[in-house]
Parts: structure tokens; sequence; C-alpha cells
């Protein structure tokens, strides 16, 4: 299996789907079924009973999963894929499209 190029926190554009075009940042990644929870991205909405939590309960708006495969890391404003490679003895993320390291 290949491993996640993406992590929390990278920004990423929607490459694919409703929100296609539109950026943020991304909350929470989930490895075993490749999705990814992005800010603002696939908004839905959730019907909530009152519970001593949400004692209000009512219309819930929250970020749905992306399939992984539907966005790309942005790299100064543009999307780009990400690869690997080694900077002395460690393994770092780079732009493709620059060949710039990320982190």
């Amino acid at each position: 299996m290949a491993s996640l190029k993406l992590k929390k926190g990278d920004l990423v554009k929607v490459i694919a789907g409703k929100d296609k075009d539109k950026e943020g940042k991304i909350i929470a990644i989930n490895r075993k079924k490749h999705t990814v929870l992005v800010e603002g991205i696939n908004m839905v909405t959730k019907h909530a009973k009152p519970s001593m939590r949400n004692q209000q309960g009512g219309i819930i708006h929250q970020e749905g999963p992306i399939d992984i495969s539907n966005v790309m890391y942005v790299h100064k404003g543009k999307a780009t894929r990400i690869g690997f490679k080694m900077d002395g003895d460690k393994k770092v993320r780079f732009a493709k499209s620059t060949g710039e390291v990320i982190d």
C-alpha cells in the first residue's frame, strides 16, 4: 500500500466533486478509509438530539469526509504532487512542480 503524502494541517485544493477548486486546511486524516476532513469543504447537515453536551440540539453543519484522491497539496498558490527524497539521512517531502522541500 502506498504511503499517504498529506499531513494534518496541510493546505489542499479540491480537484473533484461538488466543492471543486476550493481550498482549505486538513483537519483530520482517516488512514484506513483513505479520507480527509478539510476545513469548510463538503459541509453536511446533521440533526442532533438535545443531550448534556448539546443542550439545544437542532441542526448542526459540519465537514464530511472526502476521498484523499480528490485533494491536492497547494505549494505557493499552485496545486502540486508530492514526492519523497532523502535529505542527508532524513526522509523529506518535496513539491514535484518546483523541487522545493516542504518539511
